[in-house]
């Protein structure tokens, strides 16, 4: 049975999404406004790659089609508004760990066609949007307006932003004596609010539809005009992107794919929003003058659940992807049969099965929420943000010991090899080992090293570190967790009832024989 949408609304396919990129929106970068995001070097192939994301999800549908109703399907599901469509299944609420489990796996396939490298893919931001449905009333008195974002999203498809994180500026003062830079409301009109300052790192952004605008971080808010969570479109007057150097486009003006495959069309742009008396429409609006609901987001509204399965399952993905390029480097080297290479890469593997492992008891162990609904399991979730922080600089330092100079003993680009001149000097002294010839060779290790070693590389070490959290509130969020929950008082309890079981007389317990008949130090 094919779903049939009574308005004809389903979601984007490639084609269409980098259209709808094309609507005005003011993204600056190397001094100028860009002009057409889809063209523009800094930003056209990842915006293609994204493109790639939306088709795949197209094509998991027509697959799912042929399996007969959706009762059968695979990797999407019917809407659950009444528009008779189809959408990814992390959009809607879970309510039951088969759900969690349909939502992870599509997430998983998705990411494999970009391989890993785009952490702020469209589903990402469904780790939010997809509570509005069930947890609408958190946002109360603006809880039709979270209803009918989640209606929209889910049917469409549409691409959310994220920037919460205030600029790192002036951190030694309280937030409201950093109204100059921080966001906040200036005033409030008939249609909306108007509001200016600065987010970071909006990562992706340039690429998304819809501006997500929230708080998060170690000092809370006080101050009403800061108590602000809505969302806004891309394009909306005010709104202004100045982006960070971009990879892609050096990787076009330096190299080119075969030099730099992951630079050349995976960068998401990271960039500092900026807000100039943006207007806000009331309809946009999901936290308003409530203080108490901003600081307390990220807890309550079951985006920490659901926003750390996603991130996981990501990086999983990427760490398959990552242990296939170590395996293949060390062939490709000759070290693959060394005591110490192996021990190192297979604790490479060791960290990747950790982390599909966190994603199996999340997804497999959920936790009860509002009405019928479920979350991901939040302590795997958190081990995750933890434990994440420590292993991808750990895996990259074990790349770097083993590959060592392999990684820059490469020629400076695709185009060396198509001089005929130094082209049997490189397929001598550059061959590989195993059967990988001189092209082969580099072509591996210029993508372990773009993965690793370069700009790009630096970049997403950085990216992994702090993706979660910033290291202290990642590891402080585990204990407050465990305190609010009970947790920490049963595993008091746990060691207290060890310690109940004797005094300084002996065991207390009678299963147990106390030593007196052979304890020499009571004897004297």
């Amino acid at each position: 049975m094919t779903v049939k949408q009574k308005n004809g609304v389903r979601p984007f396919t490639g084609e269409e999404y980098l259209e709808s990129l094309r609507d005005g929106r003011e993204v600056y970068v190397y001094g100028e406004r860009v002009k057409d995001i889809t063209t523009h070097p800094a930003y056209r192939n990842a915006a293609r790659m994204f493109a790639r994301w939306y088709d795949r999800l197209h094509q998991l549908h027509a697959e799912d089609e042929q399996r007969g109703g959706p009762e059968n399907w695979k990797w999407t599901v019917p809407t659950d508004t009444g528009n008779g469509g189809w959408t990814h299944p992390y959009f809607i609420g879970a309510r039951c760990a088969e759900d969690l489990i349909k939502g992870r796996d599509t997430i998983a396939e998705l990411q494999r066609v970009v391989y890993g490298w785009l952490g702020r893919s469209p589903d990402y931001k469904a780790a939010f949007v997809g509570t509005l449905g069930a947890n609408s009333n958190f946002y109360a008195p603006y809880q039709e307006n979270a209803k009918r974002w989640y209606n929209e999203t889910q049917e469409r498809l549409l691409f959310w932003n994220h920037a919460i994180v205030n600029p790192p500026v002036d951190r030694n003062k309280p937030i409201e004596e950093v109204g100059d830079v921080f966001m906040h409301v200036e005033k409030e009109t008939d249609a909306g609010v108007v509001v200016s300052g600065a987010k970071v790192v909006a990562t992706g952004s340039a690429l998304t539809h819809m501006n997500f605008i929230g708080q998060y971080g170690p000092v809370p808010v006080k101050d009403k005009k800061f108590a602000l969570i809505f969302t806004v479109p891309m394009n909306a007057p005010g709104v202004k992107l100045i982006s960070r150097a971009s990879y892609e486009f050096v990787a076009a003006a330096t190299g080119s794919p075969f030099d730099y495959p992951l630079s050349s069309r995976l960068d998401e742009n990271d960039a500092i929003l900026v807000f100039d008396k943006v207007l806000v429409p009331w309809e946009n609006i999901f936290v308003y003058e409530d203080v108490e609901k901003v600081n307390t987001f990220f807890p309550r509204s079951g985006f920490i659940n659901r926003f750390t399965l996603h991130g996981l399952t990501r990086l999983a993905v990427k760490l398959d992807f990552i242990a296939g390029l170590v395996l293949k480097a060390t062939e490709a080297t000759g070290v693959k049969d060394f005591r110490g290479v192996q021990a190192r890469v297979g604790e490479i593997l060791a960290w990747r099965h950790l982390f599909w492992s966190l994603s199996e008891a999340q997804v497999r162990n959920p936790e009860p929420w509002v009405d019928d609904y479920v979350l991901p399991n939040l302590s795997a979730g958190l081990a995750y943000r933890v434990f994440a922080s420590e292993a991808y600089p750990k895996i990259k330092d074990l790349i770097e010991k083993d590959l060592a100079s392999s990684l820059i003993y490469l020629p400076s680009n695709a185009a060396d090899f198509l001089e005929p001149e130094i082209r049997p000097y490189l397929e001598k002294y550059v061959r590989g080992s195993n059967g990988y010839d001189a092209e082969s060779r580099v072509k591996l290790l210029k993508l372990l090293w773009d993965a690793v070693g370069s700009e790009f590389g630096g970049r997403h070490e950085l990216y992994e570190r702090n993706y979660a959290g910033n290291h202290e509130n990642i590891r402080l969020e585990v204990l407050l967790t465990a305190l609010n929950t009970g947790d920490a008082d049963r595993f008091k309890e746990f060691a207290e009832q060890c310690m109940d079981e004797y005094d300084l007389n002996g065991w207390k317990v009678p299963d147990l024989i106390n030593p007196d008949d052979v304890n020499i130090i009571r004897k004297r």
